[in-house]
């Protein structure tokens, strides 16, 4: 080559920006144009030595330093392991990485296709032994003052929560948050206070949860309420205006929504284990066939309940052998298992449901009701009502089934089912009532 002077080698330089918050990156001037405008500047003065800004443009806004799941970072390393960066240029080290850890991953793969780290602002680069100490140095005091404002933000927040002061986080049921305070939402107080007093009145969860969402009662987020939801809600101490932190409680800034003797009187029951609860709860359930279950020469059945170890065994027992007392009765029984009786029951209505006869004869009763309801309704009720019992607490499916069945026989042949017809229109009209509401908004 003339002259003898051998041609400057072209470095492509990367220039990453990183801002960890939002904030006041929608200026027309922002923090990542005034660290591009410094590398920029950087690159410029080595231009002697080969050094070009590539076009494309790695920048994060509104990410931490703390991991490297990034955008602008990713494109970043894709981009040097497709061979298309010979620097990288960074206003200041922990723009790339706060993570000594992290930064030891960025600096191996740097390596590994050729590249060189630079800042600007702390003169050295990766591909000597001093600037490879130089980083390690910075970077470890990098992250010695990062967790050392994480320890003071921790103490201010374990200072404030002992104050009583809300510090953010979801906003619990029955309030709103005005002024970085909790304010009470009376609508939502309202249902709050609704729940912990059936709760007191049913004893159980389980029922509770399911009338609440017969009701149409949702959280604060518009979802129905279940079972853990409640959980939470009944446990949560900032209904007794409390604010907790780390397990100890201390007074709140807020209003109380809950009286300290309702309180007292839900985490009563909560002590006892949940088994103990559903048995007083079936125990105060009302009985499925309670006044409709009778044996075949006509003696009524009427419920009892015996108690052995905590548990309570439901049955139905035949009233010639209660007034007997001794041996069985008349007609052989003494008493049948409840929830084996219901559930048999249970089963034979499914099935007389799907019966021409018992279809016409619903068809019929609804037109009673109602003269504008159609076949397909009908049907479509009659194929739903599965999904209808298993929605229902147990006070209302003892109230359907006093619609449907006029008597259920027992025999030493087994059960028979007897619907009453009125019945069948009532059932029908309840189920397809929402349906025509919607059609008449």
């Amino acid at each position: 080559m003339k002259g003898g002077t051998t041609p400057v080698r072209r470095l492509r330089c990367a220039i990453y920006t990183r801002k960890s918050s939002e904030e006041g990156l929608d200026m027309e001037f922002n923090s990542l144009d005034a660290q591009r405008e410094a590398c920029e500047a950087y690159i410029a003065s080595q231009k002697a030595e080969g050094w070009v800004a590539v076009r494309e443009r790695y920048d994060d806004g509104g990410f931490s330093g703390g991991t490297l799941e990034r955008p602008g970072l990713q494109q970043l390393l894709a981009d040097v392991e497709h061979g298309l960066v010979d620097v990288i240029v960074v206003y200041k080290i922990d723009r790339l990485s706060r993570s000594l850890m992290d930064f030891a991953k960025l600096v191996e793969a740097f390596d590994r296709n050729d590249v060189t780290f630079v800042s600007v602002t702390q003169a050295f680069n990766t591909t000597t032994s001093m600037g490879r100490l130089t980083l390690n140095i910075l970077l470890s005091f990098a992250q010695f003052e990062r967790e050392v404002i994480g320890e003071r933000i921790r103490d201010k927040f374990a200072a404030s929560r002992k104050r009583g002061m809300w510090m953010g986080g979801f906003v619990p049921m029955g309030y709103d948050v005005m002024e970085r305070k909790l304010v009470i939402n009376e609508a939502e107080a309202a249902t709050v206070q609704h729940m912990f007093q059936r709760f007191v009145e049913l004893g159980s969860a389980t029922l509770l949860t399911r009338e609440l969402v017969a009701q149409g009662v949702a959280n604060k987020r518009g979802k129905p309420i279940d079972k853990g939801f409640l959980y939470k809600l009944l446990r949560n101490r900032v209904y007794i205006g409390e604010a907790v932190h780390k397990g100890t409680s201390y007074p709140g800034e807020h209003e109380a929504i809950i009286s300290r003797e309702l309180w007292d009187q839900v985490h009563a029951i909560l002590q006892e284990s949940p088994r103990a609860r559903a048995a007083k709860s079936r125990s105060a359930t009302p009985a499925l066939l309670k006044g409709l279950i009778f044996t075949d020469t006509g003696i009524a059945m009427t419920p009892a309940a015996t108690k052995k170890d905590s548990r309570i065994y439901r049955y139905y027992t035949s009233m010639d052998a209660i007034r007997n007392r001794a041996g069985e009765g008349r007609d052989g029984f003494v008493r049948l298992n409840a929830g084996m009786v219901e559930g048999a029951v249970l089963q034979e209505i499914r099935k007389l449901l799907r019966t021409p006869e018992v279809t016409s004869q619903a068809i019929a009763a609804a037109r009673q009701e109602d003269p504008e309801i159609g076949d397909n309704d009908v049907v479509a009720a009659l194929t739903g009502f599965d999904g209808l019992w298993e929605s229902l607490f147990p006070a209302e499916q003892a109230r359907i089934a006093g619609l449907l069945i006029h008597r259920v026989t027992v025999s030493q042949a087994g059960l028979t089912v007897d619907l009453r017809t009125e019945g069948l229109g009532s059932l029908i009209r309840d189920m397809l009532a929402p349906r025509h509401q919607e059609k008449a908004v």
